[in-house]
């Protein structure tokens, strides 16, 4: 991962949700050279206040919020292997439903959820269930498009660290949370083991 100077695509995006965004952004570089994809973060995120983390949910936004907007040079997968078409996604947090079917998926419940930028109206959380509905839709599938949230981990961001144990790449990334400086790491390549 390296600090990408190029402006976020401003062109292709709501005018509400392109105010949100630092100019500054990251590229994730697939081997030596090849762009996988290019991220950039909201300016500050809502948190919620004195947040303290229950077993199963790591960070402290609300469903729907928007974290930030990614744009992919070409196809990319997400955690549950299915492909992500070229183009810009806004990328929101979720949490994954407590409804029986996903027992044992996942040790926590946050997610990151992709949706394509022309399906965006407005900055505002969409809370899950719009969410949910809008991810599939970018995934062209009946399961939300996403992306893993971890435990943080890194010392340094922005970083890049490999699980061997699940072959997971790892992308670390710092953001500004009530104007705190706050870190979030999600699988940015991997699949869940089935």
């Amino acid at each position: 991962v390296e600090l990408l100077k190029d402006a976020p695509p401003v062109d292709k995006l709501n005018e509400d949700i392109a105010g949100t965004l630092n100019p500054q952004g990251f590229r994730v570089i697939r081997g030596t050279k090849t762009t996988y994809c290019d991220i950039w973060l909201c300016k500050n995120w809502d948190a919620k206040p004195d947040f303290e983390p229950p077993p199963n949910i790591l960070y402290p936004f609300q469903a729907g919020q928007l974290i930030g907007v990614a744009r992919f040079a070409r196809k990319g997968a997400d955690f549950r292997d299915q492909d992500i078409s070229s183009g810009v996604y806004t990328i929101r947090y979720g949490q994954q439903p407590v409804d029986g079917a996903h027992v044992g998926t996942s040790p926590t419940r946050d997610f990151l959820l992709l949706i394509r930028a022309e399906d965006e109206k407005n900055a505002e959380p969409t809370g899950n269930d719009d969410l949910i509905e809008r991810s599939s839709a970018a995934a062209e599938s009946s399961h939300p498009c996403l992306l893993s949230m971890q435990r943080k981990a890194a010392e340094t961001c922005p970083s890049m660290r490999h699980n061997d144990e699940t072959d997971w790449w790892i992308l670390a990334l710092q953001g500004t949370a009530g104007g705190k400086p706050l870190p979030i790491e999600f699988v940015i390549s991997g699949v869940a083991a089935e």
